[in-house]
């Protein structure tokens, strides 16, 4: 996962349809470690033009429980609502065998994201590796439901790729789907403002902006957070499917500034609706921005039969910390 996004690509499909709309995560504890200047940001850059001009849909990441070789074996695939648990898994070599190197992208081996199918629940979190290969990280999940777990990571090789591998997670309890917020282009958590600017657009690198507030101020002194000064994980509404994103410039670079504009290019793998979640450090929290947006549509901007409320505030259990993870 690259810097502020270099989570990629994160098999089931939802039979529900969203919306375009807009909501917003909540807050964690601060991010252990010092985090490591970077550059890039996703598995992958943008495909290239086909013959005809055009250019082929960008691939989407997560729908698979194998590829490139590799599988995500989890090895907790039910858990109970509102009950502190674990979740353990492996990635697994195409022997079967634990796989134990792996190359450090924003400052961690592996980023592991869970996302319920509504979208209505998200978190990011950072699992630790035992020696036998074995990654395991507490965790709470508010409601019952169908989850999707992405493990982000990149094995360590001279020809190795990065690769997100989805695997399904279910959450007993009472279970109620929940309906996307109504779609704004300004997202409100713990006294912050953030607004969003840009476009998404299928098969098309687009430039999306985030500008931090708090208090009405400009936010000035953003910390880096896994190597960059946000970091956004775009999610596919219908399938989960996890775009490719990437951050436009790094701490340390000589241009990028802390703020308050933290800036990506994004491209859609096909007309949706995305669910949006930025990541953003500041005094020694992370604290989640979350967004709905339409692509081929102006990023927050929904669609004629979708009007918008203007503006909402973030929902209660968007994030928690994890001991040492970050849920959002």
């Amino acid at each position: 996962m690259n810097p502020a996004a270099k989570i990629t690509a994160f098999a089931a499909a939802l039979a529900a349809s969203f919306g375009a709309a807009y909501g917003v995560g909540a807050t964690a504890g601060p991010e252990n470690g010092p985090t490591p200047a970077s550059g890039s940001a996703e598995h992958s850059e943008s495909d290239p033009p086909r013959a005809d001009g055009g250019r082929t849909t960008s691939p989407a990441g997560g729908l698979q429980i194998s590829e490139g070789g590799y599988t995500l074996d989890l090895r907790t695939p039910r858990m109970e609502a509102g009950q502190r648990g674990e979740v353990r898994f492996a990635i697994r070599d195409g022997d079967g065998r634990a796989v134990t190197r792996f190359q450090r992208e924003h400052d961690k081996e592996l980023h592991l994201i869970l996302a319920s199918r509504d979208l209505a629940t998200y978190r990011h979190l950072h699992p630790v590796r035992a020696a036998d290969g074995t990654w395991s990280t507490p965790v709470n999940l508010p409601a019952a439901g169908d989850y999707r777990v992405f493990a982000d990571f990149t094995p360590e090789g001279g020809n190795a790729r990065g690769l997100t591998l989805g695997a399904d997670l279910a959450v007993s309890g009472p279970y109620k789907p929940a309906e996307l917020p109504k779609p704004s282009r300004t997202a409100s958590v713990d006294g912050y403002t953030v607004e969003l600017n840009g476009t998404l657009r299928p098969g098309v690198p687009q430039h999306l902006a985030f500008t931090v507030h708090k208090d009405g101020r400009p936010v000035t002194d953003l910390q880096p957070y896994l190597g960059s000064y946000g970091h956004l994980v775009a999610l596919r509404a219908g399938d989960l499917a996890h775009l490719h994103v990437h951050p436009d410039g790094a701490p340390g670079d000589g241009s990028t500034e802390p703020g308050p504009a933290v800036s990506f290019t994004a491209t859609a793998p096909g007309p949706a609706s995305y669910r949006l979640f930025l990541d953003f450090k500041h005094e020694g929290e992370v604290r989640t921005a979350a967004f709905t947006v339409r692509s081929g549509a102006a990023t927050g901007t929904p669609p004629p039969s979708e009007p918008s409320d203007g503006h909402e505030e973030a929902p209660s259990d968007g994030h928690e910390d994890e001991g040492g993870t970050h849920g959002h």
